[in-house]
C-alpha cells in the first residue's frame, strides 16, 4: 500500500466507571500505512489537544507486545484483525483508505472501565497473587542443569509462560471466562519441578480467586485461543481441569 490514508474512527468515550459512555466519531487524516495503531491514536490525540479537547485515554507501556496493557477491541476483535499480535504491534497497513474503525474497551464486568479505552485488569493480578510463591532451597548457586527437566515439559512451560495477561481471552469469550489465562499461569509451574511444592494449593487458590472476581465459565468455543496475541493453547484449560480435580481429591 502506498500513500497516506484518511480514516473514520468510532471511539468509545467514558469518563469513569459510573458515567454512561457513548461512541464519538473522529477523523484520522494523513495516516501512514507504516504507523502502528497506537501511533495513529497519538496523531488523533495531538489534534484533539490542539483543539482544546480531551484526548482519547488508552493504556500502553512497552509498545513491543510484551506488557499486555494495549488492550483494545477493534472492529469486533480483540487487538484487531491480525492474528497473533497485540494492538501496539498492529500496523495501519492492515486497514484501507476510507475505512471506518470501531474501537472499544474490553467488555467484561470483571474489567470495569477506568476511562475511555482503559479498563481495570487488576483482577488478573489478584488471581496471580492468590497463586502464592514458589519455594526454593536457598544457599549457593546450583550448577547449571542440576535439576533435569524434560524437553517436552520445558517447551510446554515456556509456551504457557508466554501469556502476557492482556485479557484478550476474556474479551473474546461470550462468557467472559478467564480460564485460558489461569490455565496458562497454572501450567507454567505445574510442568516444572520448581513448581511442585505449592502445586496443589496453587491451583485451588487461583481458581477460587477467579470465581470471586466474577469471571464466567468456559464452554469450549475456543474464541480465547483464536484471539490470544501469544497464541496460548486451549489444551492448557484441560490441564487446569485435571490439576484442579486432583487437588480437590488429594487436598
Amino acid at each position: 500500500m502506498s500513500g497516506n490514508m484518511n480514516l473514520t474512527l468510532k471511539v468509545w468515550r467514558q469518563k469513569n466507571k459510573q458515567a454512561p459512555g457513548n461512541f464519538e466519531n473522529y477523523n484520522a487524516t494523513s495516516v501512514s500505512p507504516d504507523m502502528s495503531f497506537l501511533e495513529m491514536l497519538d496523531l488523533v490525540n495531538e489534534d484533539l489537544i490542539k483543539a482544546s479537547k480531551d484526548p482519547i485515554a488508552f493504556d500502553h507501556d512497552c509498545r513491543e507486545g510484551i506488557c499486555g496493557s494495549c488492550s483494545m477491541y477493534i472492529n469486533g476483535r480483540a487487538h484487531g484483525p491480525v492474528k497473533g499480535v497485540t494492538t501496539c504491534q498492529l500496523h495501519m497497513r492492515s486497514f484501507n483508505n476510507g475505512d471506518t474503525i470501531v474501537i472499544e474497551p474490553w467488555r467484561s464486568s470483571s474489567f470495569p472501565v477506568i476511562r475511555d479505552l482503559v479498563v481495570d485488569r487488576s483482577a488478573f493480578e489478584r488471581i496471580q497473587q492468590a497463586g502464592g510463591f514458589v519455594s526454593v532451597n536457598s544457599g549457593s548457586v546450583p550448577d547449571a542443569n542440576a535439576i533435569p527437566v524434560g524437553k517436552e515439559n520445558a517447551d510446554e512451560a515456556f509456551l504457557s509462560a508466554a501469556c502476557i495477561g492482556c485479557g484478550a481471552c476474556v474479551a473474546a469469550c461470550k462468557n467472559s471466562s478467564a480460564m485460558l489465562f489461569v490455565s496458562a499461569k497454572v501450567s507454567q509451574y505445574a510442568m516444572l519441578p520448581q513448581g511442585q511444592v505449592e502445586r496443589t494449593q496453587r491451583v485451588l487458590n487461583m481458581v477460587d480467586q477467579m470465581d470471586k472476581e466474577g469471571f464466567g465459565n468456559c464452554t469450549n468455543t475456543e474464541a480465547c485461543e483464536a484471539e490470544c496475541p501469544k497464541e496460548i493453547k486451549v489444551t492448557n484449560i484441560a490441564r487446569l481441569n485435571r490439576e484442579y480435580l486432583k487437588a480437590k481429591l488429594f487436598s
